[in-house]
């Protein structure tokens, strides 16, 4: 097995950062991932390693842990040895030493001596940082190791770890810059793979196929399960049954976790056959065009929340050249209006992550003190990303339209927003789908740049790739 690193140095400057905005303020313990099982214990599924483990010590091995000693400046890798019925299974692994140095970490111990230093610290009345715990294995551990409820483990998360390794993770460095053109590039060759395969008669799950052929082909894997659907107003659809048909769309929501574990996420939105319907090129133009409007905003200083709204309003405004809206654009989305054809974000925080540091919280992540997250407005509440963008900022952009005929349905018996919708008209659209166009971007230093190889997005270059 090899692992794929950085070098040392990377992890040593990474973790040196983090103790001094932490300061002289106790232990910083980091847990790992270990197997998780599927269907009975020796069949797992597919392992991830903890993506802030990864970040500041590197090793993408299961069960380890790591102690930081903000006070000493001591630095410990916890785990246990392969046994030699583990090296029968599995092979062989260098020793967790071994691994550590490679790191940068030149002391460690067997994985269950990490609690004789947490209980060590906690009788002298030092804090144990830790981050929030999404994989149940570890919640059950620190319940065990702080003498917890598992529902009171969270009254140990630590907000102080959480922004420090937020402030850190979202300023991406040319090293992960480097990376994720790699993974986007490789995204870039899954849709394609897919958009070249589409044709009548076959199943969606044949293209979930191509995109997962494409990324084992690069030595990645999909970042996330893959959303292929011919019925694209599902925002989150993981069927993959339906049989393609003339005249219908599919809508292609894939990337790459590449092997040093940065992502890509891409969408394309594309006929079964060779070509779209009028229908259907009129509303890609008018996302294609949101889209362009949102890119072109794109710099150091300007709200994420602004460029989304901005984003909607522009829809707003093809959506009424098409006589699906009315009225003025700007107070139709000041009322929320556009919501019934754009109900999600523009876009999200982008990195090791699919949405970057999800599992540290949308609030610290995608807001700031100064700019809280909106939980209750329909539309907004699913904005992953609102605060002011900075230089290093790795990030989607992906406006979309979505016909949901429930939601129709619902509206236009309340009446909601009728002097903004013709619901008349919108009728006759009930079966349409949904249209979704994304891309990843770099904000720089004046501007933003597109990551990855280009994929082509114009009604033109979409056509021209299906022969």
């Amino acid at each position: 097995m090899k692992l794929h690193l950085f070098e040392e140095q990377v992890y040593i400057d990474r973790r040196n950062i983090l103790k001094q905005n932490i300061g002289q303020d106790g232990l910083i313990l980091l847990l790992g991932n270990e197997d998780s099982s599927m269907n009975y214990k020796d069949n797992c599924y597919p392992f991830r390693q903890d993506s802030s483990f990864l970040y500041y010590f590197g090793l993408d091995v299961q069960g380890l842990a790591a102690i930081i000693d903000t006070d000493t400046g001591e630095e410990v890798i916890f785990g246990d040895e392969l046994t030699i019925d583990d090296i029968v299974w599995t092979g062989t692994l260098p020793t967790v030493k071994e691994m550590a140095s490679l790191v940068g970490v030149q002391q460690t111990n067997p994985y269950q001596q990490v609690v004789r230093y947490i209980h060590k610290a906690m009788v002298a009345g030092r804090k144990v940082h830790i981050l929030p715990p999404y994989r149940p294995e570890n919640k059950i551990k620190l319940a065990n190791w702080f003498n917890v409820s598992l529902e009171d483990v969270a009254d140990h998360v630590s907000v102080k770890l959480i922004k420090a390794v937020i402030a850190q993770r979202l300023i991406k460095s040319p090293l992960e810059i480097e990376q994720m053109e790699n993974a986007v590039s490789i995204s870039v060759d899954m849709e394609l793979a897919v958009i070249k395969h589409t044709r009548p008669g076959i199943k969606e799950y044949e293209l979930v196929a191509k995109a997962e052929e494409a990324a084992m082909a690069a030595n990645a894997r999909l970042g996330y399960p893959a959303i292929i659907t011919t019925h694209g107003q599902t925002l989150h659809t993981h069927y993959y049954g339906n049989t393609l048909e003339e005249g219908r769309m599919v809508l292609s929501d894939i990337g790459a976790e590449n092997a040093m574990h940065y992502g890509g996420d891409l969408t394309r939105t594309f006929p079964v056959g060779r070509s779209f319907t009028t229908r259907q090129r009129e509303l890609y133009e008018v996302v294609l065009n949101s889209m362009d409007h949102a890119i072109g905003l794109l710099k150091p200083g300007v709200r994420y929340k602004d460029i989304h709204l901005a984003a909607c309003q522009k829809l707003v405004e093809g959506l009424t050249q098409v006589n699906l809206m009315k009225g003025d654009a700007a107070e139709a989305v000041a009322a929320g209006a556009h919501t019934m054809f754009f109900q999600c974000g523009l876009g999200h925080m982008l990195g090791m992550d699919t949405h970057d540091m999800e599992d540290l919280g949308e609030p610290y992540v995608g807001y700031t003190d100064t700019l809280k997250k909106e939980t209750s407005i329909f539309g907004l509440k699913s904005l992953r990303l609102g605060r002011e963008l900075e230089k290093g900022f790795v990030l989607t952009v992906e406006p979309g339209i979505y016909i949901i005929p429930e939601l129709i349905d619902r509206w236009a018996a309340e009446k909601k927003y009728a002097e903004f919708i013709n619901y008349d008209v919108l009728n006759t659209y009930r079966d349409f789908g949904g249209i979704r166009i994304e891309d990843n971007f770099l904000i720089t230093e004046t501007g933003s740049h597109l990551l990855g190889k280009y994929l082509p997005k114009t009604l033109k270059e979409i056509e021209g790739l299906k022969g």
